[in-house]
């Protein structure tokens, strides 16, 4: 007897204001993530560009841009910069967790912190608690979330200064959401250490690969994303290595 096999059925978003560039519309292509097949699919989808937001998995499909373009660093070969080494030695003391997938109200308001203070005009900004549980718990592949706390006192949990949304895929981490809290002083460079841990935990799990999500050339929102090199772009041909 012939397995049945459910192939994906894709859909276009409505073009909507472009929140990198100004001027421009964006329209995305999606598809559902169901089934007992949904990481796999997810797996494939990402290796053509593809994200995930709860269980869904879409990519740009602008009319007139393909300025969106999928990075993802290479672990293997990659060596921090002077800059990532201080931050490495100055984070050393956090307590880093990766956590099943349930959302919390201290995750919660250490995200609407995040967002109030970088992103108050963003897309995220009207985000309630039930959003972010969705956004959480909604996953049907093999995520986590990695909490980043400061030392534990007399006993107690330690503060709650950053998180990550964590998909592990076949070849390796996709960073689905980070959030930290900016307003600490003596915690500079929170965003940057999230990123330099998740490449060690896929180095040390034996995984290639840390996907970024998407790089917009010019874009001072996305510029820190081309600072963890070595790194390979998504173009027509495939994967190549990202020249700086």
């Amino acid at each position: 007897m012939t397995a049945h096999v459910r192939f994906p059925r894709f859909y276009l978003t409505s073009p909507a204001p472009c929140p990198y560039l100004p001027g421009k519309r964006e329209r995305k292509v999606f598809t559902e993530l169901v089934g007992t097949n949904a990481a796999e699919l997810n797996d494939a989808l990402s290796k053509i560009g593809f994200r995930r937001s709860q269980g869904v998995a879409y990519r740009p499909s602008c009319l007139d841009c393909a300025s969106c373009i999928s990075v993802r660093v290479i672990t293997t070969e990659f060596e921090p910069n002077a800059t990532q080494r201080r931050l490495l030695r100055r984070h050393a003391d956090l307590d880093v967790r990766g956590c099943k997938p349930w959302s919390t109200d201290e995750q919660y308001q250490l995200l609407r912190r995040y967002l109030d203070t970088r992103h108050p005009q963003g897309g995220m900004v009207g985000m309630d608690d039930i959003d972010y549980a969705d956004m959480v718990e909604q996953t049907p592949v093999d995520s986590y979330v990695v909490e980043y706390r400061e030392p534990a006192a007399l006993g107690a949990k330690g503060r709650l200064v950053g998180a990550c949304l964590t998909d592990r895929q076949a070849d390796g981490l996709s960073l689905i959401y980070s959030f930290f809290d900016p307003t600490l002083a003596e915690r500079p460079g929170l965003g940057t250490y999230i990123i330099l841990d998740h490449i060690q935990r896929a180095r040390a799990a034996g995984l290639p690969y840390v996907y970024l999500g998407y790089w917009i050339d010019g874009s001072a929102r996305m510029a820190y994303k081309a600072r963890f090199q070595p790194m390979e772009r998504l173009g027509p041909e495939g994967w190549s290595r990202m020249e700086t």
